[in-house]
């Protein structure tokens, strides 16, 4: 199985999952995972890594920007085979251990079934695992403020609304913003291309999604790899606001 790898920067990858992306950090022989896919995305995720020139045994740690199904898929299987440490803003460590789980339900997409593209949408969900029980056993918070010591040295961002706890990852090194789902430029459930907000049932509080934009808005960053959709060159400023504006 080949996935689909796109070198954006220096030592920085983008990849395509199944409706779902993952970014891939490299430093020498070591590795970032940041985000995991879906539980049905974990071939990929390994054909990924090989596709880099690297192993699941290589990463040094997996961030999460969020613990949604499609972002925590191979978390713990990295966790549990590899040992490797899985981190995540300190609001969304007990999101990851499913001491609660804050995703859309199946209620609310069956609500919003009639809108173009949910129903495909929900259907391949199920079929990759988005409503399995993918908990982590040991999620651990960020050590302290900044840059990380991880290869990349991303700076996490606290971006809350999609999730309390949502973080986007800043690389100031190479002008890289990895958003996560605090900014997409595409999703099978929207109608549009181009930055902006997931549809609104996916958010856990909207007017806190909405107000994370002007938090990305002021970092400098010329390169944005979302959590949905394909990558957006240009400054992260103007995506961030284009998207506030097709918000409000």
């Amino acid at each position: 199985m080949r996935a689909d790898v796109h070198h954006v920067a220096d030592g920085t990858y983008l990849v395509h999952g199944s409706n779902t992306n993952w970014v891939i950090l490299t430093e020498g022989d070591a590795v970032t995972l940041i985000d995991t896919g879906y539980p049905g995305d974990r071939e990929q995720v390994l054909a990924s890594l090989a596709q880099v020139g690297s192993a699941p045994e290589a990463v040094t740690a997996v961030l999460i920007t969020h613990a949604h199904n499609d972002h925590l898929g191979s978390a713990e299987h990295l966790s549990a085979a590899h040992g490797t440490p899985v981190y995540l803003h300190e609001a969304e460590v007990p999101h990851a251990r499913r001491e609660f789980l804050h995703q859309v339900s199946v209620g609310t997409v069956l609500r919003n079934g009639w809108r173009p593209g949910v129903l495909p949408w929900a259907v391949h969900a199920l079929r990759s695992g988005g409503t399995a029980h993918v908990p982590v056993t040991a999620p651990l918070p960020f050590p302290g403020q900044g840059a990380l010591d991880v290869p990349g040295r991303p700076v996490p961002v606290h971006t809350p609304g999609h999730t309390d706890g949502h973080c986007a990852y800043h690389l100031p090194g190479t002008g890289v913003l990895v958003s996560g789902d605090a900014l997409v430029t595409g999703h099978p459930t929207a109608r549009t291309e181009g930055p902006q907000l997931l549809p609104d049932m996916f958010h856990r509080e909207r007017s806190r999604a909405v107000a994370s934009l002007d938090v990305l808005a002021d970092l400098e960053a010329e390169v944005l790899l979302p959590g949905h959709g394909p990558v957006h060159r240009g400054p992260v400023r103007d995506a961030a606001l284009r998207a506030r504006e097709r918000a409000l």
